[in-house]
């Protein structure tokens, strides 16, 4: 369900009702100025597109709002890479709307058990990652679909990331960039120490995987759902919530799809 227009839409339909979201930067403040000026501001449940004007930082906060929810997201790079957005463009917007390619994106599920026994769920629609808390490396014992694949993973830590979030924190830790139609999760290690040669795995999107930490008093490990932290886990479980989706629009030529392909050619 990628790279085509959005089907909440029909052929031809310009959308009018849009309600803009803005970081708090001074370039994102002035733009929404702007484009409500230009454009009205509609309440979010009654728009028919949601415009958020910044970086990636603040378009993940806001997709995550929109979870489970029809609202169609558009954003306008106010920020500074802006891999999740489209170029500062005043003229017809309501156009490029009508225009734009989908993509739409499952979230991760994250359950972290701490060491008080307290249980936290968290969604993520980057990346789930494990990391060490203190000078010692981690020691993590990874299983798949209830089989132990590595006993002990001796590492900074681990991730698993969502093909939209295979071109962040999994890229700058090697790790493979995933096309969105291929319905694999990446897994990949951070800094391992032992096996030293070992560089993670490609799972299907259906796997359930859960990281044991070992030695939990000597090495204590956090774990990131996004932007949800939580510290001296002994264990995480993760799976891929297919039953929730977001729905974010791309400028034609510039979808998601074509973005995370260009990537891999990105000197």
């Amino acid at each position: 369900m990628t790279d085509m227009s959005y089907p909440g839409w029909a052929d031809g339909y310009i959308p009018t009702r849009l309600c803009f979201a803005a970081a708090p930067n001074e370039s994102a403040e002035l733009w929404c100025e702007r484009l409500v000026g230009q454009y009205g501001q509609c309440p979010p449940d009654e728009a028919e597109a949601l415009i958020c004007l910044g970086g990636d930082g603040f378009m993940l906060e806001t997709l995550h709002t929109t979870l489970g929810r029809t609202l169609p997201v558009y954003g306008i790079n106010c920020g500074t890479v802006g891999f999740l957005m489209n170029p500062a463009v005043p003229d017809d917007l309501p156009a490029r709307l009508a225009a734009a390619q989908v993509a739409i994106l499952h979230p991760l599920r994250m359950k972290a058990t701490t060491m008080d026994g307290q249980c936290v769920h968290a969604l993520a629609l980057n990346d789930v990652f494990l990391f060490r808390q203190t000078r010692q490396a981690a020691k993590i014992r990874i299983g798949v679909d209830g089989r132990v694949r590595l006993p002990e993973l001796i590492c900074d830590g681990v991730l698993i990331s969502t093909p939209a979030g295979s071109t962040a924190y999994n890229l700058s830790a090697h790790g493979p960039i995933v096309p969105l139609s291929a319905n694999l999760l990446p897994l990949t290690p951070i800094s391992a120490f032992r096996p030293r040669r070992w560089r993670g795995a490609l799972l299907p999107s259906t796997a359930r995987v859960r990281f044991d930490i070992l030695e939990t008093d000597k090495r204590p490990v956090a774990a990131v759902a996004d932007f949800t932290e939580v510290r001296d886990v002994i264990s995480v479980e993760i799976s891929e919530a297919r039953e929730l989706h977001t729905t974010v629009l791309f400028d034609p030529g510039q979808s998601l799809s074509e973005r995370i392909i260009a990537e891999q050619f990105t000197a």
